[in-house]
């Protein structure tokens, strides 16, 4: 399979001090990558380095992160701003947040689908319509037409998928995606998130501290202690016969969500 995303010693300061040592992984074209770890463990961290949202106290202070020949953390914002939402997607913990809670759903597709292509507002709402009814949402004209405080927690998520695949990105990051939603929504958002892969090829890095979503999800798991990378593997071989104690306990602590 072809690399898409290559972490290479990579380490992550914050205000000169180091929080993530020595990371290094591949992801793949089609894989999904499921990232755990308690809270704090550099999960997140390793997201947003890739994508270039690191805060400015936060730097890649070693190693490279590679994407089609380029080094991510070498690049100016301007060639940043070319692969963020086109080639390189995310997903918040909270997309409802994400979103200006004063304009609607369907004007912040549209410009996020602008600011990489000329598109007119009919063609953009075209394609979202599209995309909505592949994710089985059911009236997506009016999902475009609302306001985020019109729609529930669970729908803002689902939505905030859709306008992170609008541009179908090769890579999509999804950081705690469904720890906000019950236990009903969440089986939903990891089906589509299956589904965009069944669809798209898009390779997926998913970062969770529920074992239950990465066990339904994941073909390879990573597992974080304190920045450190703990254990790796193939995730059926890390889900049954862990290695390292502390991913034992990891998995003894959250009950599993059973793959569809």
């Amino acid at each position: 399979m072809e690399e898409l995303l290559t972490y290479q010693s990579v380490e992550i300061s914050f205000n000169g001090r180091p929080t993530v040592h020595d990371i290094s992984f591949k992801l793949h074209s089609g894989e999904i990558i499921g990232i755990v770890g308690e809270s704090g463990s550099g999960k997140s961290t390793l997201l947003k380095a890739a994508i270039g949202l690191l805060d400015k106290t936060g730097t890649v202070t070693k190693g490279d992160i590679w994407f089609q020949g380029m080094d991510i953390p070498d690049l100016p914002e301007k060639e940043m701003q070319k692969i963020r939402g086109a080639k390189i997607g995310m997903i918040f913990q909270d997309s409802g947040a994400s979103f200006c809670p004063i304009r609607t759903i369907g004007s912040q597709i549209y410009e996020s689908m602008l600011s990489h292509n000329k598109i007119t507002k009919a063609e953009a709402m075209d394609k979202a319509l599209e995309l909505f009814d592949k994710l089985n949402f059911k009236d997506g004209k009016r999902i475009w037409d609302s306001y985020p405080f019109e729609l529930s927690g669970g729908m803002n998520q689902r939505v905030g998928i859709a306008a992170a695949m609008i541009m179908k990105p090769m890579i999509l990051l999804s950081d705690e995606p469904t720890s906000a939603l019950d236990i009903a929504v969440q089986r939903q958002v990891v089906k589509e998130l299956l589904l965009l892969r069944d669809l798209f090829g898009t390779s997926i890095i998913l970062v969770t501290h529920d074992i239950g979503v990465v066990s339904a999800m994941a073909d390879t798991i990573l597992v974080l202690k304190d920045g450190c990378l703990v254990e790796c593997g193939e995730a059926k071989q890390i889900l049954q016969s862990p290695e390292k104690e502390y991913t034992k306990q990891l998995l003894s602590a959250v009950p599993r969500l059973r793959r569809a």
